[in-house]
C-alpha cells in the first residue's frame, strides 16, 4: 500500500532549499507537479496552520511537515533530502536533513493513515535515517523504504503487560511515530504493550477493561485530551507525544515507578470533559486559521499607514492629516485598503476552517458587515470580536446546510450556490436585524455613561476610558471612548483626548514588548514574534489595531493585559494634566507638538506598555504551566 503514497518521482535527494519556507515551497511544488495537490498555495496555508500548533521537527535531523487539506487530490508522501541541512526549529537545535511532507485529503478516505504507521516504524529503525541519507538515487531510497525489517532477536516478553496512549492535534504523524516507539521500547525491555492511537481516523486499538486491569503501568503520550478516568488506580505517567519518540524505554521505566493514579474531581465525567477539550482544540484551530491569514493584512496595512503618517502627516484638529496632493496620501490609501480587509479576512478564514470553501464567501461578507456599523445604525462596527462571532456562526451554519441529504441533482449546486447564498443571507440578516440594534444601543449607553462621568473623579474616568480603549482595539468600546474624547475637544476640554492619546498605543506597543520578553519563555509562535515587530511600528503612530492578531489568538491573556496597561496610561495622563488638541494618539502626536507635556505623555505610554507586556507574559506563562503540568499523582 505504501507504493500508492510514495514513488520515485516523489523523492528528491538534493533539495535546493536554504530555509524552512523554501523547503515547504519546493516540496509542495513537487506534489503539485505530480498531480497530488490542486492548489499549492492552499496546501501551503494548511501546512503552516498545522505548524502553528507545534513544530514538526524531530531529533536526528528528521522533519515531518504535514496537513489535511482540501487541496489534496490523492494522499501522498513527498520525501526530500537537504545535504547541508536546514534550520527548522527542531527541539535538539540541530539542522533538519530528511523531510517527509505528508499530504492528506481533508474529507477523503483514511487508508493512508495506516500506511503512515508503517512509515513510522521505519523512522525509528536503528540506522535507517543514516542509510537513507546516504542513498544516491531515488530508486535506492524507495527500495530502502520498502525493504522488510530484519526481525531482531526479541527479548522474551514475560515481564508484564503495559498500555500506551498516543495522540497529537493533527493526528497524522506524531501519533503513529510515538506508538511505534512505545512498541519497540516495550519489546526491548521484555514487556507486552497495547497502544491506543488517537489519530485523525479516530481512536483505534483501545484497551478493554480486562486489559487495563492486568496492565503494570499506563503511558499516556498525548497532546490532546483523553479519558484518564478509566486508568484510576494504575501506575500512570503523562507526557507530550514527542517524549516516547526521544526515549521510549526511559519513559516506560519511569511509568513503572509512578504511584497509583487518582481520578479526583478534575478527572470525573471524563467523556464530557473529553468532548469539551476537543471543542476547545477545534476552536483554537479555527481561530488560528483566521489569524494566520489576517496577519499579512495587519502588517501590510499597519506599516503603510504608519509610514505615511510618520513621514507625511501633520497634526490638525481632526487628527493626523497628510497635505492634499502628497504622495503619502496614496500610500495611506493602500494601507487603508489592507486594514479594511483584515477583519473580513479573519471572519472568512475562521468560517473556511470549519466548513471549507462554501463558507469562505459568507464568512468574508459577515466579517465586512460586522465591521461596518452603517449596516445596523451604529457609529462603529463590532471589530475583531464581531468578526470571530461571524466566522464561527457562518462556519457552523454552512456546515449544517452542506451536510443536509440533498437530491443527487441538487448536490453539485450546494458548495457553489446553495451554501454560500444561504450563509450570506443568514449572517447578514443576523447582524442587521438581531445583533445590530443592541450594539447601536450599547454605544449610545456608553456615550451617555462617559458624559455623566466627565465631571466626576478623574481616576475613575481614567479607568473606564482606558479600559474601553484597550478592550477591543477598533471595536465599539474603543470607538465610543475615542469619539467621546474627540467630541470633548470641541468644548475645550482637551484633557480627555490627552488620556485617550496615551492609552491608544499601549496595546500594540505592549504586545511588541511582550514578544521580546516572551522569547525567553517560548510563549509566542514565530508568526506572533514577527507580528510584534509590526505592532511596535503601528503603536508609535497610534494604530491600536496592531494588537488585534494577538487578542484574536489568545483573548484570555491579551485583552486583560491590554486593558490594564491602557488604564495605567489613561489614569497617569489625567493625573499629570496632559492635554491633546488633535483627534489622534501615540508618541508621534506628542513629538509633533500636539500635546502640552510631551515628555510626560510619552512616560505615561511607556508605563502602560510595560504593564501590558508584563501582565501578558505572566498570564501566558501561567496558562502554559497549567497546560503542561503532569496529571499523574
Amino acid at each position: 500500500m505504501i507504493t500508492d503514497l510514495i514513488n520515485e518521482q516523489l523523492i528528491c535527494l538534493n533539495l535546493k532549499a536554504q530555509t524552512k519556507d523554501d523547503v515547504f515551497s519546493e516540496m509542495a511544488e513537487h506534489l503539485f507537479q505530480q498531480g497530488r495537490i490542486s492548489d499549492k498555495q492552499q496546501f501551503l496555508a494548511d501546512i503552516y496552520a498545522r505548524e502553528e500548533l507545534g513544530n514538526t521537527g524531530f531529533e536526528e535531523g528528521v522533519a515531518l511537515p504535514h496537513a489535511k487539506s482540501a487541496a489534496v487530490i490523492s494522499p501522498a508522501v513527498m520525501i526530500g533530502v537537504s545535504k547541508e541541512g536546514i534550520e527548522y526549529g527542531a527541539e535538539d537545535g540541530l539542522p533538519s536533513r530528511l523531510f517527509f511532507m505528508i499530504a492528506s485529503p481533508a474529507n477523503g478516505a483514511d487508508h493512508h493513515i495506516e500506511v503512515l504507521a508503517e512509515l513510522s516504524s521505519k523512522l525509528i529503525e536503528d540506522g535507517f535515517i543514516e542509510k537513507f541519507l546516504n542513498t544516491t538515487s531515488s530508486k535506492m531510497a524507495l527500495e530502502l523504504l520498502l525493504q522488510k525489517t530484519d526481525e531482531a532477536e526479541a527479548v522474551e516478553a514475560n515481564k508484564g503487560f503495559l498500555i500506551g496512549v498516543t495522540g497529537c492535534p493533527a493526528g497524522i504523524a506524531h501519533t503513529y511515530l510515538a506508538s511505534e516507539a512505545l512498541e519497540k521500547g516495550a519489546a526491548e525491555l521484555g514487556y507486552q504493550i497495547k497502544v491506543e492511537t488517537n489519530g485523525s481516523i479516530g481512536v483505534k486499538n483501545s484497551p478493554t477493561a480486562e486489559e487495563i486491569e492486568k496492565a503494570e503501568a499506563i503511558i499516556v503520550a498525548c497532546d490532546k485530551q483523553v479519558d484518564l478516568n478509566r486508568f484510576a488506580g494504575k501506575k500512570l505517567i503523562q507526557t507530550g507525544v514527542k517524549a516516547p519518540i526521544k526515549d521510549a524505554k526511559g519513559l516506560i521505566t519511569q511509568s513503572l515507578s509512578q504511584p497509583p493514579f487518582v481520578a479526583d474531581n478534575s478527572n470525573a465525567s471524563s467523556e464530557t470533559k473529553d468532548k469539551a477539550s476537543q471543542t476547545r482544540s477545534d476552536l483554537y484551530r479555527y481561530l488560528m486559521n483566521g489569524v494566520s491569514h489576517m496577519i499579512p493584512f495587519v502588517v501590510t496595512g499597519g506599516l503603510l499607514i504608519a509610514l505615511a503618517l510618520a513621514l507625511g502627516g501633520q497634526p490638525t484638529e481632526s487628527g493626523m492629516a497628510i497635505p492634499p496632493g502628497s504622495l503619502w496620501n496614496k500610500v495611506l490609501d493602500v494601507g487603508v485598503v489592507a486594514f479594511t480587509l483584515m477583519i473580513p479576512v479573519l471572519a472568512g478564514y475562521i468560517a473556511y476552517a470549519i466548513a471549507d470553501r462554501p463558507a469562505l464567501a459568507p464568512g468574508l461578507i459577515g466579517g465586512w458587515i460586522a465591521n461596518n456599523g452603517s449596516f445596523y445604525g451604529a457609529e462603529a462596527g463590532t471589530g475583531f470580536i464581531g468578526a470571530i462571532i461571524a466566522g464561527l456562526l457562518v462556519g457552523y451554519f454552512v456546515k449544517f446546510v452542506a451536510n443536509i441529504n440533498y437530491n443527487k441533482f441538487i448536490q453539485p449546486l450546494v458548495p457553489i450556490m446553495i451554501a454560500p447564498i444561504a450563509g450570506s443571507l443568514f449572517i447578514s440578516g443576523l447582524f442587521i436585524f438581531v445583533i445590530g440594534a443592541p450594539i447601536a444601543s450599547l454605544m449610545d449607553s456608553l456615550t451617555a455613561l462617559l458624559t455623566t462621568m466627565s465631571t466626576g473623579n478623574v481616576v475613575l474616568l481614567g479607568i473606564v476610558l482606558g479600559g474601553m480603549a484597550g478592550f477591543d482595539m477598533g471595536g465599539p468600546f474603543n470607538k465610543v471612548a475615542f469619539l467621546f474624547s474627540v467630541g470633548m475637544i470641541a468644548s475645550g476640554q482637551t484633557q480627555f483626548m490627552g488620556a485617550m492619546a496615551c492609552a491608544i498605543p499601549v496595546a500594540p506597543l505592549g504586545m511588541s514588548l511582550a514578544t521580546v520578553i516572551g522569547r525567553k519563555f517560548n510563549i509566542f509562535e514565530e508568526s506572533e514574534t514577527e507580528a510584534g515587530k509590526a505592532a511596535g511600528a503601528m503603536g508609535l503612530v497610534g494604530i491600536s489595531e496592531g494588537a488585534i492578531p494577538f487578542a484574536a489568538q489568545d483573548p484570555l491573556s491579551v485583552i486583560p493585559a491590554n486593558m490594564l496597561g491602557s488604564i495605567t496610561a489613561a489614569v497617569m495622563a489625567f493625573s499629570f494634566g496632559i492635554t491633546n488638541s488633535v483627534a489622534h494618539g501615540g508618541p508621534v502626536v506628542a513629538l509633533l507638538g500636539a500635546m502640552n507635556k510631551p515628555v510626560l505623555a510619552i512616560a505615561c505610554m511607556a508605563a502602560g506598555t510595560v504593564v501590558t507586556a508584563l501582565v501578558c507574559v505572566s498570564l501566558k506563562k501561567m496558562r502554559q504551566n497549567k497546560n503542561s503540568a503532569p496529571v499523574a499523582a
